[in-house]
């Protein structure tokens, strides 16, 4: 497994990899909660209380080596979150590099066209009229 880097954590934390960012970011402290409540131990804490510190902080790289240190732990001592957390850095990975969702182009051309579209991550409704 390839350890979740610092200057990834700080990217999703600050929101720079946009929407899809944002939604990993949740998923992250999702995965750490619902896995921290599940174990025992003071490295299961230590993971969430650093990205608690982390989502206070987001340009603190301190903080941010801290978390993945404590998440490099975790998944240490436990195969089943280091397994989900593997999964999780790849799609991280993917996103913050561009490669998950990033940049669209699209071309329309000749001829008259309605009602053309172009549209990225809809949360909700669209209504052409």
């Amino acid at each position: 497994m390839e350890p979740v880097t610092a200057e990834l954590l700080m990217a999703l934390a600050s929101g720079a990899a946009g929407a899809a960012g944002q939604s990993l970011w949740e998923r992250l402290r999702g995965l750490v909660r619902r896995e921290a409540s599940a174990g025992e131990g003071a490295d299961r804490q230590a993971a969430e209380g650093e990205l608690v510190a982390l989502d206070e902080d987001t340009g603190n790289t301190l903080r941010a080596r801290e978390l993945a240190d404590a998440l490099a732990l975790r998944a240490r001592q436990d195969p089943a979150f280091a397994e989900a957390l593997e999964l999780w850095r790849q799609e991280a990975e993917r996103v913050h590099s561009g490669g998950g969702g990033g940049d669209m182009h699209q071309e329309v051309s000749g001829g008259t066209q309605r009602n053309v579209v172009f549209t990225r991550d809809v949360h909700g409704s669209i209504n052409l009229d």
